[in-house]
């Protein structure tokens, strides 16, 4: 994909405008495709000055923690607004007893979530993998583009630990990186939009109209 982007980039709109990139990620998977897709990149300076933006939505964790790829992966195959395995976690009705309906989910979705994040415990751990992660995570850390960043996400993010996406934006702001962010609190994981479309459409509006003034100043 990396590639593809290059040549893309490489060559002019029809009427000679100059073609730029704005990305939109979804979780932390997407947020490491992005990193990955800079890392291809970085020896391209003029390329990557043609990314203008970056919007991450409920990503943005840097760690390398299999409980975190678990419940991405458990959440996104059985296709749920949120996963809600995390240890710990008890679903039960107002007045404490689950039905015998809900026991079949949740014992399906406990199963996948143990069975991912014992596979992703063996998986991160391998010498290559590990090496690949470490240097996509560097490069998101401390070879961003200069350009604004946006992040969206939630305290109740069941999937994607808040406090990590929090620091992150920090470090980033440390780095004199210009970054936005707004915290949904209520809504599950890679599901603002569909919680508070109007209030997420309105962040992306003007986060857009930021980006495009910087392109119109170049």
């Amino acid at each position: 994909m990396a590639s593809e982007l290059a040549s893309w980039l490489s060559h002019p709109d029809k009427d000679g405008r100059e073609r730029v990139l704005i990305f939109h990620t979804f979780s932390n998977t997407g947020w490491l495709a992005y990193g990955a897709i800079l890392d291809n990149l970085r020896s391209q300076k003029d390329l990557l000055d043609k990314i203008k933006g970056c919007v991450v939505d409920s990503g943005g964790d840097p760690h390398i923690e299999p409980k975190v790829w678990a419940a991405g992966f458990t959440a996104a195959l059985l296709k749920k607004r949120s996963s809600s395995v995390l240890p710990g976690e008890v679903h039960e009705l107002s007045h404490g007893s689950p039905t015998m309906q809900e026991k079949k989910p949740l014992l399906m979705e406990t199963l996948l979530f143990e069975g991912f994040e014992r596979l992703f415990s063996f998986l991160l751990k391998l010498p290559s993998e590990n090496r690949r992660l470490v240097k996509i995570i560097s490069t998101l850390v401390n070879d961003q583009p200069p350009c604004p960043q946006l992040y969206l996400y939630s305290t109740s993010d069941k999937v994607i630990p808040f406090r990590s996406v929090e620091s992150f934006i920090d470090e980033q702001r440390g780095r004199g990186r210009e970054v936005l962010s707004f915290n949904f609190r209520t809504s599950p994981h890679v599901d603002h939009y569909r919680t508070f479309p109007s209030t997420y459409a309105s962040l992306l509006q003007s986060f857009l109209e930021r980006c495009l003034v910087k392109v119109k100043k170049t």
